[in-house]
């Protein structure tokens, strides 16, 4: 089984990233992985100390099969930075493993990305491989399908990634004409319109919320495991877009999902479980204090 390719993007966060990649150098596939990691540049000189601590600690990174830094001449934001960088690795190599520098991965997170990778390449109805999932509250399969892409910790094929569509107020366009909004929200569970709504208005950047848009309205599946395999550490105050919050968290699986060929059809009991998971009261607090913190940060600029 050739190993898909790693893609890293970072920024400032050096405490982040070291934690990142420790936790991904303990992944039993990690020696015979390639490792390219994408360094944006600083935006200004408030963040250009740390970018710079980041690109040194990147140098002293070893335990891959190979390791490859690309450091932004200039500073292209997240969005452009993972679209452009995505975009380069499956023309190169068909497929690809990403990651962004406050992800923690589970030592089983690459075998299961690359077995679920391998089995599910030819299967055109399935545009991705998801590494986390949602603590909710109700034990899910070992892994299922859900409509739609995710963004934490992901791994997809070039024919998956060439049905991303990068012009948001087409894809709102799409789901408005097709009365899909509702259903992109999970039935009125989680603003996801919105979000689309506020990249549109440029009040996010968010390249996430297009990739999940875009597979949804092509109507692909991806698949997730029952027990997360990645754990953000990045709702510290520390990221762009994020806030403080243990709203995310989960136990990390201690073993790699066993993978089945599965019917390609959401799975609706995982679907109703995450849609009960994303009405809890303290998640809805939660998400309308990081989306008024990014909207007042943003129209303060």
């Amino acid at each position: 089984m050739p190993l898909a390719p790693i893609a890293l993007f970072v920024y400032n966060r050096p405490d982040h990233t070291r934690q990142t990649v420790a936790a991904l150098t303990k992944n039993e596939l990690a020696a015979g992985s390639d490792l390219i990691i994408f360094s944006d540049a600083a935006k200004n000189e408030a963040t250009a100390a740390k970018v710079d601590e980041v690109r040194a600690y990147l140098k002293t990174i070893d335990g891959f099969k190979s390791v490859k830094i690309i450091e932004r001449p200039e500073n292209f934001g997240l969005a452009k930075s993972i679209i452009s960088g995505v975009t380069e690795i499956v023309n190169q190599s068909g497929k690809i493993i990403v990651l962004e520098d406050d992800l923690i991965t589970s030592p089983y997170f690459l075998r299961y990305m690359n077995e679920a990778l391998d089995l599910y390449e030819k299967t055109e109805k399935v545009i991705s491989i998801h590494g986390y999932i949602y603590p909710t509250r109700e034990k899910l399969p070992e892994t299922f399908f859900i409509k739609g892409a995710d963004c934490w910790g992901w791994a997809t094929w070039k024919r998956g990634w060439d049905l991303f569509q990068t012009d948001g107020r087409k894809l709102l366009a799409e789901l408005k004409r097709k009365k899909l909004t509702k259903k992109l929200d999970f039935d009125g569970a989680y603003p996801f319109t919105q979000m689309l709504i506020g990249q549109i208005r440029g009040f996010n950047d968010s390249w996430a919320i297009r990739w999940y848009a875009s597979a949804f309205l092509e109507d692909k599946l991806t698949l997730y495991p029952g027990q997360s395999l990645v754990a953000n550490i990045g709702f510290d105050n520390s990221g762009t877009h994020g806030g403080a919050t243990a709203i995310f968290d989960g136990r990390l699986g201690d073993r790699s999902p066993r993978l089945t060929s599965l019917p390609l059809t959401e799975n609706e009991e995982a679907r109703q479980a995450i849609n009960r998971y994303f009405k809890s009261p303290r998640l809805r607090l939660t998400t309308l204090a990081l989306r008024l913190k990014f909207y007042f940060k943003t129209i303060s600029k």
